[in-house]
């Protein structure tokens, strides 16, 4: 299965609610609960990571604006999932569970994510 845009992976290691590990960049070596994956850019924000400044223009709710602290997408190449069973980094595959149906697995421990 290939992907209509060549940038774009058929299929991502991580997705939305899994706890990841930053492994490169300047949030390097923090870890988070991914909220949002953005498919088409290939890239995710994960919940008090990568933290950038946005300025809010004044509006009828917030007459003043105002300046928000907000998460940045981060590129899923410098995201890796956490082992549930052992709360380090891992690379994930895919195999069939025992109905037969793909799920992901860890490559550390072997166990389904």
């Amino acid at each position: 299965m290939e992907s209509k845009n060549k940038n774009v992976p058929a299929k991502l290691h991580i997705r939305k609610g899994d706890t990841v590990k930053v492994i490169s960049g300047n949030a390097k070596g923090e870890t988070g609960v991914i909220k949002t994956v953005l498919i088409e850019k290939s890239r995710a924000t994960v919940e008090g990571v990568n933290l950038i400044t946005k300025h809010v223009k004044p509006n009828a709710q917030n007459p003043q604006g105002s300046i928000e602290k907000r998460e940045g997408a981060i590129h899923i190449s410098n995201l890796m999932v956490i082992d549930p069973k052992t709360g380090e980094a891992t690379r994930t595959g895919r195999k069939a569970n025992d109905k037969g149906k793909l799920q992901r697995f860890s490559k550390k421990s072997g166990d389904f994510l």
